[in-house]
């Protein structure tokens, strides 16, 4: 395995395994997004039954049920989000009326993984190299690679940077930390994990992972001298 950490600041122009049920809060696209591409290279399509996850693979099928009247739809993961607070998932329109919360905006909901696919949906998703995004999204960043000290929080790992950029970029606004993107090479395929903030010692960085729990639940304190 070949580790190299690296330092990004992200200015915006313009998970992992998780568990096999999950509950919290749903919402779903608004009408801008459609035609957008998604970032596993899939445009939005209102009347198609996706969804976008903060952590389940691309091509997941998953079954979401409204719990206030049980009302249920199997979605395929194909994007990535919300990055809100208590958010689990972002329907396509079209599954959010099946569930029947479209007027209401929000639905408390429950996520069941009923098949974890082989990373394909009806639409080829695109490989890595070739994700789209928005014509009119640029970023502007600066690199340095350092070896840091102390302790990070870990929020996941990913392979599309694209896809981390946008993540990366959220996370500094909202939390006001260091972002910090370790590089793995595993088996041949390039990795990156996503570290925030730089603590003394490992009882800040665990305050500042119970801050992160309810948005990342799967977020782990890393000793940046043991990496």
């Amino acid at each position: 395995m070949i580790t190299r950490i690296v330092a990004f600041s992200f200015w915006l122009v313009g998970w992992c395994a998780v568990a096999q049920t999950q509950t919290g809060k749903a919402s779903f696209y608004a009408d801008k997004f459609e035609g957008k591409p998604t970032a596993s290279g899939e445009k939005y399509r209102h009347n198609k039954l996706t969804a976008a996850h903060k952590t389940l693979p691309f091509g997941t099928k998953v079954r979401v049920t409204n719990l206030v009247n049980n009302q249920n739809v199997e979605v395929i993961i194909n994007d990535r989000g919300p990055y809100v607070d208590g958010r689990i998932i972002d329907l396509s329109k079209s599954a959010a009326e099946k569930l029947g919360f479209v007027n209401q905006g929000l639905a408390e909901v429950s996520i069941d993984v009923i098949d974890a696919g082989e990373g394909k949906t009806s639409d080829p998703i695109r490989p890595i190299g070739q994700v789209s995004v928005d014509e009119k999204e640029f970023y502007h960043f600066e690199t340095t690679r350092f070896k840091p000290t102390g302790f990070g929080v870990q929020i996941g790992t990913y392979q599309e940077l694209v896809n981390l950029m946008r993540l990366a970029e959220n996370l500094k606004s909202s939390y006001q930390k260091k972002v910090t993107v370790q590089v793995k090479i595993i088996n041949g395929i390039k990795y990156y994990a996503l570290i925030l903030g730089q603590f003394p010692n490992r009882p800040k960085a665990g305050q500042f992972k119970l801050e992160l729990q309810s948005k990342f639940p799967d977020a782990f304190i890393v000793e940046f001298g043991k990496l």
